[in-house]
């Protein structure tokens, strides 16, 4: 495990400054309280090509597929990112399911990679955290 920075906290700080960003912080409260989709028809139906709901499923996933790439690529500490976000794990809860169906759809199995590669991680330091954190908050996310 490497040595948090002031480079890793500083960056964690950009980014929490870019959730602030009105459009994006619109993007994430619908996301929060309506995308439950779990098949590619509900996605469809909720998320229609062209659609506001369609933009902001793209703003939300491609934010937090770029914190993630962050994360993977070793620009920005995992241990002191784990440590406050865990708004990422939410939104990987809320689009697993779909995420193969979306890979195979567009024959792009890199989609949203990066997220599911910083997730499960995330997964595995809260359970080392607590063996009953994750159950709980998955259960209470996906609903």
């Amino acid at each position: 495990m490497c040595t948090a920075t002031y480079d890793d906290a500083n960056l964690i700080l950009r980014l929490y400054d870019m959730r602030r960003e009105p459009r994006l912080r619109e993007a994430r409260a619908w996301f929060g309280a309506n995308f439950k989709a779990k098949t590619r028809e509900e996605f469809i139906k909720l998320c229609p090509i062209g659609s506001e709901e369609n933009a902001s499923y793209r703003m939300v996933t491609s934010y937090w597929e770029m914190v993630a790439s962050f994360v993977t690529a070793g620009v920005l500490s995992q241990e002191l990112y784990f440590q406050s976000g865990r708004e990422i794990v939410f939104i990987w809860e809320r689009v697993r399911d779909l995420v193969p169906a979306q890979r195979e759809m567009n024959k792009d199995p890199t989609l949203l990679r990066n997220m599911e590669t910083v997730c499960k991680a995330y997964i595995e330091w809260m359970n080392k955290q607590s063996p009953d954190m994750y159950p709980t908050f998955s259960a209470r996310v996906r609903g």
